[in-house]
């Protein structure tokens, strides 16, 4: 039984330290725009490209995973993060100089696509970079990367934007990306350039996934029926096909392995995010109370998430992705219907919190899991195209998701119902889509039957 160094052992230590701080950054910027929007709506007008400001962040993420999972495999994982943290500073500079509301839409579709290349660069860089032993960890430690930001991010944004404006919000982060930036690339330029399968590039069909996508989120927030349907229609004509061929053969009939693997992501973050999206909805409007409690369970479930993930990076190499994975839907499961309890006045609030730091740590125990099964099952020389493949429909499960819960919300609040009704249906989808997983989960792969090489921290 050998012996392997661990995450921070010193042939590691720089490329650890680069890719847990360009996450960092690109968390903090994800977090922080959702605080200072007021702002900006304020100084540049343009209320009705409100909701693009998101919409086009995601869109740009979906196209960059693509293309970077496939430049990883082709010209190696230093183009790729290069190409991604370059999109990421021109976005941030685009952003932070934009004279209008337009410009800001067009500059976080290009912050999107960089934000969206640099994980995916991460993690086949996982993949190529730490032996198998220690993945885990290297997962667990991403997962906390985003911990900081989630509790510090929105506030010091806000406390950024009184003091100096929003525009530094975003320019202010420019000479830290570079940094790390700096940091990460010598390490990532040493690692060798697999000899992976060429193939025709996926540009064009990562962009019809994107229109695609765009026109159902379109369609499912219309407010009207007759405009819903053509859009919903029309994004899947445009969007289908190509998705399925950028995702591994059998995934949407969840075929055993990689393509389960796959699929189970886009579930699993349809549950957690389209429930995690109405929390602060259920709390404010149909209990009444402050958004201070909102605030409260979903920065428990952020912190819980987080502990989950360090829970998985102990067991799992003993127990197998197939049995953490499934625990963890039926955790995230039991959190969402012990959120659903609040919307009878008779359940005290404090119980929201608790049931949401339930669900966090359920996808907690499942998030990386599922990432060190596809990474673990793709084919060598492609692991950027296949982690690629888990981060759309990761990204199409949390759009999905939340987009599907605010049609339910939008058409109770159109028929009179109020919002509890609309959010008892998004949380019903949520609960539905976090059991299918669990049923998914079964086709994962078991506890590896190899000996576990031992950890030298």
């Amino acid at each position: 039984m050998g012996a392997v160094s661990g995450v921070w052992a010193p042939e590691r230590r720089a490329l650890t330290t680069g890719l847990v701080l360009t996450i960092t950054l690109v968390a903090f910027e994800s977090l922080a725009v959702a605080t200072i929007l007021p702002d900006v709506e304020a100084d540049l007008g343009g209320l009705s490209l409100y909701g693009w400001v998101f919409s086009a962040f995601f869109l740009g993420s979906l196209v960059g995973v693509v293309v970077a999972g496939q430049t990883t495999d082709h010209r190696g994982p230093a183009a790729a993060y290069l190409l991604g943290l370059g999109l990421f500073v021109g976005g941030l500079v685009l952003g932070g100089l934009a004279p209008s509301m337009f410009v800001l839409v067009v500059a976080r579709a290009v912050q999107g696509f960089g934000a969206g290349a640099v994980p995916a660069t991460a993690y086949a860089t996982i993949g190529r970079a730490y032996p198998e032993a220690i993945r885990p960890r290297v997962f667990a430690i991403l997962s906390t990367a985003w911990v900081v930001p989630g509790l510090l991010g929105p506030g010091a944004a806000g406390a950024i934007s009184h003091a100096v404006g929003w525009r530094w919000v975003f320019l202010g982060l420019v000479p830290l990306s570079l940094v790390a930036g700096l940091i990460a690339y010598r390490p990532l330029r040493a690692l060798a350039v697999e000899d992976g399968v060429r193939a025709a590039s996926r540009l064009g069909p990562a962009l019809r996934v994107a229109i695609g996508a765009g026109l159902v989120l379109g369609g499912i927030t219309a407010d009207r029926f007759v405009v819903a349907v053509p859009l919903v229609a029309a994004g899947a004509m445009v969007g289908v096909r190509p998705f399925l061929s950028l995702v591994p053969p059998g995934t949407v009939r969840a075929a055993p392995g990689l393509p389960a693997a796959v699929l189970v992501r886009g579930v699993l973050t349809f549950a957690f995010f389209g429930a995690d999206a109405y929390i602060p909805l259920a709390i404010t409007s149909a209990r009444g109370a402050t958004t201070l409690y909102a605030g409260l369970a979903l920065t428990v479930s952020a912190v819980f998430w987080t502990a989950g993930s360090w829970f998985q990076e102990r067991l799992v190499n003993r127990v197998g992705p197939r049995r953490f994975v499934g625990a963890g839907h039926l955790v995230m499961l039991a959190g969402i219907g012990g959120a659903a309890l609040i919307l009878w006045d008779a359940v005290p609030l404090w119980v929201v919190v608790v049931a949401w730091a339930i669900a966090g740590f359920g996808i907690g125990m499942s998030y990386a899991p599922i990432s060190l099964t596809v990474l673990r099952e793709a084919p060598p020389g492609q692991e950027g195209t296949a982690t690629a493949g888990m981060q759309l429909t990761d990204l199409l499960g949390v759009s999905l998701g939340t987009g599907f819960g605010g049609a339910a919300v939008g058409l109770g609040d159109t028929l009179g119902w109020g919002p509890t009704p609309g959010i008892g249906i998004a949380w019903g989808m949520a609960a539905a889509a976090a059991l299918a997983g669990a049923v998914i989960a079964r086709r994962l792969p078991g506890a590896s039957t190899s000996r576990d090489p031992v950890l030298v921290t």
